[in-house]
């Protein structure tokens, strides 16, 4: 294992100096976060509080070093909280019963949020919509869990329970409750993943008959598909419609199962052959909703390899990158996937991951990328930090534009040197900065973004031209201050 490592390491080390000319100064650099049955933070449920946010900082402090921008933090894993909600109780999975809150008492998304905007990093609330009730045959749910308290608006299918997407109070219920945190939270945007519908048994049947008489209007009797895929358009547009009556300017993002459709369904699809897809299985039209502006962006979850017969990377990457309607596209990628002993020799190598990100940026409409889950960087697998670190991810990279964002800009900083630190002034609506670094036979390129004011020098990396620009919530950045020749 140590050898894979050490000669992964020394391949990038070999190739790294060509990274700077091909990072985009703009890119999407993700992680999600996920919380549901301790996947990845916190380790398990019942951490004290001083450990719970420990080991959120570990993850934090190791994504800001490896180059990530932001975090996809889940909130909402099953119809409960990691944050101080009226409606829905506290995680099971962060004090190890649900409904108990943590002692002493913090709230959790917002140590997130504020440790997040420390490091100049976005926080996207992930919400899961419809799961109720995660592996309901042993799950001890609080006695005022709505599966509890209004347990006709529930469905049992496998091991899980969901809201019923055919009513029309699981839409209002569910928009109240991301309007909520819209409204409470000072998170960059709201982010729903692939589990709209749930993925299909095989030889069982969803049980909503008994819905689709009673509310499948012109829909009833033969069309339940098209029912199904009406119910979930009808949730994502209350929600978008929900958050930009609260912040116009907030991005709800979306990230799918990585096919829409095979082309053997439809001319549209995508040259695989899939065993479910969001349109058929999912019901999830998300081409629909990229046309109609209901969401923001779009970040299809293609865990698969390069190459892969059924599900090919190169082929999905390529085929959303014709297909996201002018909207921001981020690919969802599978470090979880790197393991030596994988049956499938790509995985062997974290080499995988980086041809994706370079495949990524040769497609126009691509923005970067997502990957699934941070518990794989703070373990380092297969030496997926350096990957990023030392090659693809070796020069920071400011967020991508939002462009729902109508804020002021900031007024250019002044710069100036004080002992071993640069200083500059703080700017109204700057929500962060974006130093510059110059030599003297290269181009300027970003040194580094900070939330804060001032920066250490270290006294090796001192030679150079340095200028700043004060960034705005929307990514808009100002003109650069001064510049200061450090010899």
């Amino acid at each position: 294992m140590k050898r894979i490592v050490l000669v992964s390491i020394l391949l990038i080390m070999a190739v790294g100096v060509f990274a700077e000319k091909k990072s985009p100064k703009r890119e999407m650099r993700a992680v999600w976060i996920a919380t549901v049955d301790n996947i990845d933070w916190p380790s398990k449920p019942g951490l004290s509080v001083e450990e719970q946010k420990k080991e959120l900082i570990t993850h934090l402090d190791q994504h800001k070093k490896n180059g990530m921008n932001t975090v996809i933090f889940q909130v909402r894993p099953a119809t409960d909280a990691f944050y101080k909600s009226a409606y829905e109780p506290w995680s099971q999975w962060l004090t190890g019963e649900q409904g108990k809150a943590p002692d002493p008492i913090y709230d959790p998304l917002q140590f997130a949020v504020e440790e997040c905007h420390k490091r100049a990093m976005e926080l996207h609330a992930w919400m899961n919509p419809y799961r109720a009730v995660f592996l309901y045959k042993n799950a001890k749910t609080d006695p005022n869990h709505i599966s509890n308290t209004r347990p006709e608006l529930f469905l049992t299918y496998g091991k899980h329970k969901y809201f019923n997407p055919g009513l029309p109070e699981t839409r209002d219920y569910v928009s109240k409750i991301v309007g909520d945190v819209v409204r409470r939270y000072d998170i960059d945007a709201i982010h729903f993943d692939d589990y709209f519908y749930p993925y299909k048994i095989e030889g069982e049947a969803f049980p909503d008959s008994e819905s689709f008489e009673k509310h499948g209007g012109k829909f009833y009797p033969n069309q339940v598909d098209d029912w199904r895929r009406e119910n979930v358009n009808l949730v994502i547009k209350q929600i978008n419609d929900t958050i930009k009556s609260i912040k116009p300017w907030m991005p709800f993002g979306i990230s799918p199962f990585g096919v829409w459709r095979n082309k053997s369904m439809d001319k549209k699809g995508s040259r695989t052959q899939a065993g479910q897809t969001n349109y058929d299985d999912l019901y999830a039209d998300v081409l629909l909703w990229l046309k109609k502006d209901w969401i923001d962006y779009v970040a299809p979850q293609i865990y698969w390899h390069r190459g892969k017969k059924v599900a090919n990377y190169k082929v999905i990457a390529k085929w959303w990158n014709k297909n996201s309607y002018g909207k921001p596209c981020y690919i969802g990628q599978g470090a979880y996937r790197l393991n030596p002993e994988s049956s499938i020799k790509a995985w062997h190598s974290a080499d995988e991951i980086v041809q994706q990100i370079k495949l990524n940026r040769r497609l126009k409409a691509v923005d970067g990328s997502m990957f699934f889950s941070a518990k794989n960087f703070v373990e380092n697998r297969l030496g997926i930090n350096e990957a990023l670190s030392l090659e693809v991810y070796k020069v920071p990279a400011l967020h991508i534009q939002n462009a729902l964002f109508k804020g002021m800009v900031p007024a250019s900083p002044e710069l100036k040197k004080k002992g071993s630190k640069l200083e500059w002034t703080k700017q109204e609506a700057a929500t962060y900065y974006v130093v510059y670094k110059k030599e003297k036979k290269s181009h300027k390129k970003v040194f580094c973004i900070t939330s804060f004011c001032e920066l250490d020098l270290n006294a090796k990396e001192n030679g150079g031209e340095y200028s700043v620009a004060a960034v705005n919530r929307g990514h808009v950045e100002s003109v650069e201050s001064n510049r200061i020749k450090i010899k």
